[in-house]
C-alpha cells in the first residue's frame, strides 16, 4: 500500500508545472518537544529522499522564523523549536503555522499546513485575588450581579467551562454564559432577598474550572458588602457598542462615547465609567473619561499587529450599583506598509553562453496592509537581456530572455520594483548586480591584415625586424595570446627556419643573414592563440622584404676575362672619328641603382685615341688613326656600379691598328720565338763581356746584370702578400674571374711584323682580373706605364669587390 501511494503521489507531483494544487496538512500538539517527527514530507510529497539534497530542498515562511525542519536524509517533518499555541495564535479558534517546501532545481513548490492542537497547560485565571461587590439590600430575588470572569488562554474544550462557588450558601448561586466571540462570562444570581440588619456582609470562593483532562481551575474571593436603600443599578443605552477608527490615526482622539443612566437620585444617580478588568490587554491602548464616557487613543493602532479591539466598560452609580456593556473597536486599514522583496536565491556571476531562461534570482514579495493595500506588483526596469517571469503565489523568478555577450555588457544592475496598490502606491526596490563572467568566444584579432616588414641582405644573424600585435577581446586567460609560425597549408612543409617569432610579445626576429640574390622575399604565416579551452586562434601573413645592398661589384661578360692574354680587337689605319672598336657588356647582380652601371676609360697606351661611352660600354675611336699610332694599343675599362659605397670591375683589352689585314694571321709563337732570340743574344753578349774582362770586372759585370734584373722585376710585376689573396679569392671566383691569375708581358714593335706575348707563370692563385699588373719592355716598346700596387690599394671592401673611389686610387 506505502508503494502504490509513493507511485500515485509521484504521478500526481509531475502533472504539475511548480506546486501541489492542496496544500498538505498535518497536526502536532503543541508543546512537543524539539525533534519530533510530525510526518514524513517527502513521502507525501511524491519525493525520494535522495531528491531533497539533489534539489536543494528547503522550508521557507513568511515571517521567516523556522518552526519546523526537514531531515533531508529521511523527508521528515520534524519540530524545530517549542510551540506554545497561545504565543503563536493567541485566542484563535485555530493555530495554523503556514510554510513553503522549495525545490530549487528545478524550482517547484508544496504549500504545508500544519495545525498547532491545543493542550490543557494553562489553569484559569481570575484577574484579582479578592472582588468586593456592593449588593443594596433592596435587591429583588433574582437579580444578577456581574462577575470579573476568569481568563484561561487555552481554547475549545480546554477553556473555561464551568463557575461554582464554595462554599454554597443560600442566597447566591452562579450562573454563566458567552460573550462576543465565544468568550465565558459569571454572573452572581441573587436566590433569597438580602437583610442588612441580619447579616452586613458576606463571603465565598468562586472556581473556575475549564475542560481540559485532567481539568485545571482557579479562585478569587468574593467579598459581598450589603447596602441599604440604592436599589436601582446603571442601564446603558446599548448593550453592544461599534466604532471604527483608522490606524493611522493620532493619539488623544476620540474613538466613541459610551452612555449609562440610573434612575435613583442624588449620589445614587451619579455614574462613573472604567474599564473593566478583564480585557487589561485590550484597552491597554484606550482611556475612557471617567465622567464623560468617551474613549480616547492612547497611542497609534496598527492594523497588522490587530484588526479590532473587544473592550468591557463598567459604569457605577453613588450607591455602588454597576452595569457593563460591550465595546468592539475595528481597526480600518491604511496604505502604510510598503511591499517587502526577500530574496530566496541570488546567483551571481553567470557565464555569458548561458541560455536564455536560465534562472538568476529568486525572490518573494509580501505587504502587511490587507485588501487593495496589500495588492502587489512586480516590474523590471529599463532591461532587454533579463526579464520577471511569476513562479508560484508571491514568488518571482529573475531570467534572462536573450544572448548575453560580456565583452559588450560585463555587470548588469537590475532594479527590480515592488508596488501595492493602494492610494497613494508604496514602492520598494530591489537591486541586483549581476556580474557576466568570461568564456572564450572571441579569437584573437591582428591590427593588420597583412605585416610587411623589410630587412637589408646581410643582416646580423636574431635582428629585431618588427613587431606583429594581436588583440583578444576575452579577459583572462582567455585573452593571453601566444604567437607561432605554422604552414600555410597543413600539407606544406614546417615555415621558413630563417625567421623567428617571439611568442609572448610578437617580435620577429631572422636568424641567419639572407642574400638578396638568392631570396628577394619571403611570406610565412603567424598564428596568434588564447589561452582559452579550448583554444581561439587567428592567422596573419608576414612578408618579409630583402633590401638590396651593394655586395655585388659589376661582371665583364665581354670581352672575356677569363683566357690568360685580353683579347685583341682589329682596327684598320683608316678608321675615322666614333669609330665603333669593340663594346664592354658587363652585368651586376644588385638591384636598383646598385646595379646600374657606368663605364670609364681607366688607362690606355695612347688615352687620346679612344673614348667610352659611358652608358653603353661603346669603345670608339676619338680620332682618326695616324701613322705614328702605336700599332698595338693596350686599353683598360672600368666597370662601376651605382651603389653606395661604389663597386667596380676592370675589363683589359687589346687593340691592334693594322693598313691592311694580312698582318692578323702573324701567330702568337712567332712573336714568342723572336723575344726569346733576342734574350739569347743578350746572354751572348753578355758571356763575351765576362770572359774578356778581368775577373773584378766580370765580377763588377755580374753584381750590375743582378741588380739590373731585381730592378726589373720591381718596376714591371706586382708583389701580392698572402692576406690579402686569401681575402679575395672566394669574391673572385664568384665575379667569374681566372682561377689563376697570371703575369704576362706584350711587347709590340713598330719597326717589325713581330710581336712577343711573353706568358710568365703565375704568381698566386685566383687572383682578380682588376688587380693585373703589366710588365715593363725594351725602349722601342709601347707599353702601360708601369707603377707599384701597394697593399692597402688592393685591399679587399665589401668581401672582396672594391669601390669606385679605391679603385681611383690604384697608381699604374
Amino acid at each position: 500500500m506505502a508503494t502504490a501511494r509513493q507511485v500515485l503521489c509521484l504521478c500526481a507531483f509531475l502533472s504539475l508545472p511548480h506546486t501541489r494544487a492542496e496544500p498538505i496538512r498535518y497536526s502536532v500538539a503543541e508543546e512537543s518537544e524539539r525533534g519530533s517527527v510530525v510526518a514524513n514530507l517527502a513521502e507525501d510529497a511524491g519525493l525520494a529522499p535522495a531528491q531533497l539534497s539533489a534539489r536543494r530542498a528547503r522550508l521557507l515562511s513568511e515571517d521567516g522564523r523556522q518552526h519546523f525542519r526537514l531531515d533531508p536524509g529521511t523527508g521528515r517533518l520534524v519540530v524545530a523549536e517549542r510551540l506554545d499555541r497561545e504565543e503563536l495564535c493567541g485566542q484563535s479558534a485555530t493555530c495554523t503555522l503556514p510554510f513553503e517546501l522549495l525545490l530549487a532545481s528545478p524550482v517547484q513548490f508544496f504549500w504545508v499546513e500544519v495545525a498547532v492542537e491545543d493542550i490543557n497547560d494553562h489553569a484559569p485565571v481570575f484577574p484579582e485575588e479578592r472582588v468586593t461587590i456592593k449588593i443594596p439590600e433592596t435587591s429583588n430575588v433574582g437579580s444578577r450581579f456581574p462577575l470579573e470572569g476568569g481568563q484561561d488562554p487555552d481554547i475549545g474544550g480546554n477553556s473555561i467551562k464551568t463557575y461554582s462557588i464554595a462554599p454554597e450558601n443560600e442566597y447566591f448561586s452562579v450562573a454563566f454564559g458567552s460573550q462576543i466571540k465565544g468568550k465565558k462570562y459569571a454572573e452572581l444570581v441573587l436566590e433569597k432577598p438580602l437583610d442588612r440588619e441580619e447579616q452586613a456582609e458576606l463571603g465565598f470562593n468562586l472556581i473556575a474550572v475549564d475542560g481540559g483532562s485532567p481539568p485545571r481551575s482557579g479562585t478569587t474571593q468574593i467579598h459581598i458588602v450589603i447596602l441599604d436603600a440604592n436599589d436601582n443599578a446603571p442601564i446603558f443605552s446599548q448593550e453592544l457598542y461599534v466604532g471604527q477608527v483608522l490606524e493611522n490615526t493620532p493619539e488623544g482622539s476620540v474613538v466613541l462615547k459610551v452612555v449609562a443612566t440610573d434612575q435613583d437620585a442624588g449620589v445614587n444617580r451619579d455614574i462613573s465609567y472604567q474599564f473593566s478588568q478583564a480585557g487589561v490587554q485590550s484597552h491597554s491602548a484606550f482611556a475612557i473619561d471617567p465622567m464623560s464616557g468617551e474613549i480616547k487613543l492612547t497611542k497609534p493602532l496598527d492594523f497588522e499587529a490587530a484588526e479590532n479591539y473587544e473592550l468591557s466598560v463598567r459604569a457605577t452609580d453613588g450607591g455602588g450599583l454597576s452595569a457593563i456593556c460591550r465595546v468592539l473597536v475595528e481597526v480600518v486599514d491604511v496604505n502604510d506598509n510598503a511591499p517587502e522583496v526577500m530574496i530566496s536565491s541570488f546567483s551571481s556571476p553567470i557565464p555569458e553562453n548561458a541560455l536564455p531562461g536560465t534562472v538568476v534570482a529568486l525572490f518573494t514579495v509580501r505587504d502587511r496592509d490587507s485588501g487593495a493595500n496589500g495588492k502587489i506588483s512586480c516590474a523590471l526596469e529599463d532591461q532587454q537581456s533579463f526579464s520577471l517571469r511569476p513562479a508560484y503565489k508571491n514568488y518571482f523568478e529573475l531570467v534572462t530572455v536573450s544572448a548575453l555577450d560580456r565583452e559588450e555588457t560585463a555587470r548588469y544592475i537590475l532594479t527590480v520594483t515592488a508596488a501595492d496598490a493602494g492610494s497613494p502606491p508604496l514602492t520598494t526596490t530591489q537591486t541586483f548586480t549581476v556580474d557576466i563572467s568570461d568564456v572564450n568566444d572571441n579569437a584573437p584579432v591582428f591590427n593588420q591584415t597583412l605585416y610587411t616588414m623589410y630587412v637589408r641582405e646581410n643582416n646580423v644573424p636574431t635582428v629585431l625586424i618588427g613587431t606583429i600585435s594581436a588583440a583578444d577581446a576575452d579577459v583572462g586567460p582567455n585573452a593571453k595570446v601566444t604567437y607561432s609560425l605554422v604552414p600555410a597549408q597543413p600539407t606544406e612543409q614546417p615555415p621558413c627556419s630563417c625567421i623567428s617569432v617571439n611568442s609572448e610579445n610578437g617580435d620577429v626576429f631572422v636568424l641567419r643573414p639572407l642574400d638578396y640574390e638568392q631570396v628577394r622575399q619571403i611570406e610565412v604565416w603567424v598564428s596568434a592563440s588564447d589561452a582559452g579551452s579550448p583554444p581561439l586562434s587567428a592567422n596573419v601573413t608576414v612578408r618579409l622584404v630583402v633590401v638590396d645592398e651593394n655586395d655585388n661589384a659589376p661582371l665583364v661578360l665581354y670581352p672575356s676575362q677569363e683566357s690568360s692574354s685580353p683579347s685583341s680587337e682589329l682596327v684598320p689605319i683608316s678608321a675615322e672619328a666614333g669609330y665603333l672598336i669593340t663594346k664592354v657588356v658587363a652585368v651586376d647582380a644588385d638591384s636598383g641603382q646598385n646595379s646600374w652601371l657606368s663605364y670609364h676609360l681607366l688607362r690606355a697606351t695612347d688615352p687620346g685615341l679612344f673614348a667610352v661611352d659611358a652608358q653603353s660600354g661603346e669603345v670608339r675611336l676619338r680620332r682618326s688613326v695616324t701613322e705614328r699610332d702605336t700599332m698595338k694599343q693596350k686599353l683598360a675599362v672600368l666597370v662601376r656600379d651605382n651603389g653606395q659605397p661604389p663597386l667596380s670591375a676592370t675589363a683589359v683589352l687589346s687593340a691592334l691598328l693594322l693598313s691592311d689585314f694580312s698582318d692578323m694571321h702573324l701567330p702568337h709563337s712567332s712573336l714568342a720565338t723572336e723575344d726569346e732570340g733576342g734574350s739569347l743574344t743578350m746572354y751572348l753578349i753578355i758571356s763575351l763581356v765576362f770572359i774578356s774582362l778581368l775577373f773584378l770586372v766580370s765580377t763588377a759585370a755580374f753584381v750590375t746584370h743582378k741588380v739590373c734584373k731585381r730592378k726589373e722585376l720591381k718596376d714591371g710585376h706586382v708583389l701580392y702578400g698572402g692576406n690579402n689573396l686569401q681575402s679575395s679569392l672566394p669574391d673572385a671566383a664568384a665575379a667569374g674571374t681566372l682561377p689563376h691569375a697570371y703575369c704576362y708581358e706584350i711587347s709590340l714593335t713598330t719597326g717589325s711584323g713581330n710581336s712577343e706575348f711573353k706568358f710568365l707563370k703565375p704568381i698566386l692563385p685566383s687572383l682578380p682580373p682588376q688587380l693585373h699588373a703589366t710588365g715593363g719592355g725594351t725602349n722601342n716598346e709601347q707599353d702601360f706605364p708601369c707603377g707599384t700596387l701597394t697593399m692597402e690599394d688592393v685591399a679587399p671592401d665589401n668581401h672582396g669587390m672594391c669601390s669606385s673611389g679605391e679603385f681611383n686610387n690604384l697608381s699604374f
